[in-house]
């Protein structure tokens, strides 16, 4: 019985683990709002009305449930194998988060698009390039992300996925505004990569981590050493993810 239970248990953490939690989403989309142009303000109220980015940013995991939206499961993530690029890759018929990332660009883009597309492309938009920006939503094609990786985090039952997702994040109880303040300083001198557009360059980036997001060794309880060593990796994922979703948005409406 007791194997049941810890097998449900494990199922329902892989099944809803689909990228930062509700506050990393937001971080990035206030991040991204407090970047965005004056020209970009104004043609992102045209087409949302008053819902913010940081509104937008948990929809596409809202509607994860709904079956008119189950085509778009798959746009969570990519997988690439180490020693691959995305172009070498072996790509998914159903799509994925490299590909719906660049066609909800060009919806953005094309000015004959309708209005309740320019609607839903934003909303996707905003949560997929937080998802990119979790590493581990960029997979090695192994472990499903690290989803089938089963450990506890601080003794309760999770995966690796889950922790990055938003154990990590959690565990600092802070709200999303609080985090946006700490990661988005005024004045701060950023490398011009903060706000590279090219997701060839996420997909590198998310790759050059994996062997710091799973140097685990045989531990099967997570914690505070885990959080410590990663922190300042979930701060700057987050804060470019803000900063590369400005960037786009404000190219397109430049």
């Amino acid at each position: 019985m007791r194997q049941i239970v810890l097998s449900i248990v494990f199922v329902v953490y892989t099944i809803t683990a689909y990228g930062w939690g509700q506050t990393g989403h937001r971080v990035v989309g206030q991040i991204a709002q407090n970047h965005l142009k004056a020209t970009t303000k104004k043609a992102l109220i045209e087409i949302m009305g008053h819902e913010s980015l940081v509104e937008a940013s948990t929809w596409m995991d809202d509607i994860k449930s709904d079956s008119n939206y189950k085509h778009s499961r798959s746009w969570h993530y990519v997988n690439i194998p180490n020693g691959m690029t995305y172009e070498t890759s072996t790509k998914s018929k159903k799509g994925d988060a490299y590909e719906a990332t660049q066609r909800m660009v060009a919806i953005l883009k094309n000015k004959n698009s309708h209005q309740k597309e320019k609607v839903e492309a934003i909303r996707m938009l905003v949560h997929l390039v937080g998802d990119f920006h979790q590493p581990l939503h960029v997979g090695n094609g192994k472990d499903q992300g690290g989803n089938s990786i089963k450990i506890r985090w601080f003794s309760k039952y999770s995966n690796l996925h889950q922790i990055w997702d938003s154990g990590i994040i959690n565990s600092k109880q802070f709200s999303y505004s609080e985090l946006a303040k700490i990661i988005d300083k005024s004045g701060q001198k950023l490398d011009k990569s903060f706000y590279s557009t090219d997701l060839d360059i996420w997909v590198k980036e998310a790759i050059d981590l994996r062997p710091q997001i799973y140097d685990i060794g045989d531990a099967k309880n997570l914690s505070y050493n885990y959080s410590y060593k990663n922190w300042e990796t979930v701060k700057i994922q987050l804060h470019k993810g803000g900063l590369r979703l400005a960037a786009i948005l404000n190219e397109i409406y430049s």
